[in-house]
């Protein structure tokens, strides 16, 4: 993979990363059932000129909660799930080909729509507050979000176009689409992923028409929340529900990966959706988690115009998928330029059984870094997009391997090992060497750190 992140750029990275006035050029599209055109990544940085964030067509100003780097900026408009013939398009391409001719409309159409061109910048308000999620809950924090503004952010899934969507008149549909989260860096993360969200509701006719005797059920009660329903549905619309879900997860996982596949439900927690679940399957003896799901609050439906409705939404990670279906050892990969990578998925159609074949795997180079926390507050994310912004993908891992606290003083120390690997070519300890030194350097001017190096 060609250096994403040339050296020059070291000495010009800042904690806010964006006094140059960046452009991504190109606004997506969508429309109704497929939409592919994706957002042309042309990626430019002029001169210092002033506060805001030129991107998709639109100014941002910025404020004290800007915190997007031109690293992150660079993946706006790739659109990896609309590239023909990369895995991440032929999970995507799979997963409509079930939807499409399993879940059939009343005209003969396909029940689901497909929207696959939203823009990833979205508000605050549809990324949190359209879907409940509380003004104090964590997964609000700077620390996990890459925001333009306090007004705007670069989604942190997919789920932010639930309520527009559903407010349009839509009762089933899937949102596709490149999200972005502050996380630690290893070889399933990476700051920019890939979802696909599914939405579906149901009328009280939808819901019981097929079921015996049920002239008389109803979707909505006075009640009291519990465990297992929301205070307004009936236990038995919320039975039907889940079941539903729970079948149409499970054929679309037998499909994917072929029968026999044992699947398990985990209960978990998500603000939008109650009761909710993770599913998990067992895949070559190992069991993992492959997406979450729920019923959706009603609160949530309501406020979107379809108060006569009950349903449930669920969110899958492409890159889990692929990396799992095809036997890909390293999330970077999917952003890999080289042709011996992308032609192993080149086939005839998108159900053609293909395993990945490593790469030559060229040696690690290890280098550890350590330094005094400041007293202020200090955030591991901080660190991991200092490292990331300066070394691109030629880092494969960093890991917190130490933290002490002096007696006297009281202050704290942290060690990180940093895991120097470029998944197409040996590495030179020089130009590792030069990287590691910038790291340091900028974690001490950018960070506020005492370097013990």
């Amino acid at each position: 993979m060609a250096m994403l992140w040339k050296f020059m750029r070291v000495a010009k990275y800042s904690k806010t990363a964006l006094s140059p006035k960046v452009k991504v050029r190109g606004i997506p599209t969508h429309s109704r059932h497929s939409s592919s055109k994706s957002v042309p990544s042309d990626f430019a940085a002029s001169a210092p000129c002033s506060n805001t964030v030129e991107l998709l067509g639109k100014t941002y100003p910025q404020d004290d909660y800007s915190n997007v780097t031109e690293k992150i900026l660079s993946k706006v408009g790739k659109n990896l799930h609309n590239r023909k013939h990369h895995p991440l398009w032929l999970i995507k391409e799979q997963v409509k080909d079930h939807f499409y001719k399993h879940y059939i409309g009343r005209r003969g159409t396909p029940l689901f729509s497909v929207y696959d061109g939203l823009s990833p910048v979205v508000t605050v308000q549809q990324n949190f507050d359209s879907l409940l999620i509380p003004q104090n809950h964590a997964s609000r924090r700077k620390e996990d979000n890459y925001y333009l503004n306090r007004d705007h952010m670069l989604r942190a899934h997919t789920s932010a176009h639930q309520w527009d969507l559903i407010h349009s008149g839509l009762d089933a549909f899937l949102a596709v689409g490149d999200v972005y989260r502050r996380d630690t860096i290893d070889n399933t993360h990476y700051p920019v992923f890939h979802q696909m969200e599914g939405v579906r509701l149901f009328s009280c006719h939808e819901l019981f028409s097929n079921i015996k005797d049920g002239e008389g059920l109803q979707l909505f009660e006075q009640g009291h929340r519990t465990a297992h329903k929301q205070e307004c549905h009936t236990m038995e619309a919320v039975r039907l529900v889940e079941f539903n879900l729970k079948q149409v997860l499970t054929k679309l996982m037998t499909h994917i990966f072929g029968d026999g596949l044992q699947v398990r439900w985990v209960d978990c927690y998500f603000p939008f959706t109650h009761p909710s679940f993770e599913m998990e399957i067992n895949f070559q003896g190992e069991w993992m988690e492959v997406l979450g799901c729920g019923v959706m609050e009603q609160q949530l439906v309501n406020s979107a115009g379809a108060r006569d409705k009950i349903g449930w939404a669920f969110g899958l990670g492409l890159e889990r998928l692929a990396m799992i279906l095809y036997d890909i050892p390293d999330i970077r990969l999917f952003w890999s330029e080289d042709e011996r990578f992308l032609k192993q998925f080149i086939g005839p159609h998108i159900w053609q059984k293909i395993k990945f074949q490593p790469l030559s795997r060229y040696p690690p180079l290890i280098n550890d870094i350590s330094f005094w926390l400041p007293s202020e507050t200090y955030s591991k994310n901080d660190f991991y997009d200092l490292v990331r912004t300066i070394g691109g993908d030629l880092i494969e891992k960093v890991v917190l391997v130490d933290e002490f606290a002096h007696p006297k003083t009281k202050k704290v120390s942290h060690c990180y090992r940093i895991v120097y690997r470029h998944p197409e070519r040996t590495l030179t300890q020089d130009e590792v060497h030069r990287i590691h030194q910038a790291i340091e350097e900028s974690a001490v001017r950018e960070l506020g750190v005492e370097g013990r190096f």
